[in-house]
């Protein structure tokens, strides 16, 4: 069993997937176990504290199942990713990749055919929106 094997075992139980750094820039598409089901308010784990932050990629119905990533501004190459999945809140469906935890700085978001699509900044404790659509 690899660490990523152990890490994806032992986060089973997450309503998400959890990202995973990729040494190195690769093909948006590879494969991966499949997804869970759909998380509801709450359910979602944030790994956020000091020197850290979480971000919150908000798109549309359109992209759920997508994976995106996200690299530091300065290291284009190191790139981690999650996949956009739906979350159930009271009053709607929003759509989202939750990407956690992450150094804090500025990053790059990578457009499915691997251009720039944006930048953000994740912040000392904080949970950073970043609007895809």
């Amino acid at each position: 069993m690899t660490p990523h094997d152990l890490r994806e075992q032992q986060h089973a139980h997450l309503p998400h997937p959890h990202p995973h750094p990729h040494p190195e820039a690769h093909p948006q598409a590879h494969a991966h176990p499949p997804l869970p089901a759909p998380s509801h308010q709450g359910s979602v784990l944030l790994d956020i504290g000091a020197g850290t932050g979480a971000l919150v990629i908000h798109t549309t119905a359109a992209e759920n199942g997508v994976e995106i990533h996200v690299s530091p501004e300065d290291r284009p190459q190191q790139r981690t990713h999650a996949a956009v999945r739906p979350r159930h809140l009271p009053d709607r469906t929003v759509y989202a990749a939750v990407i956690t935890p992450l150094p804090v700085g500025r990053y790059t978001v990578w457009a499915l055919d691997d251009t720039v699509h944006g930048a953000t900044a994740v912040t000392d404790g904080g949970v950073s929106d970043y609007r895809w659509a």
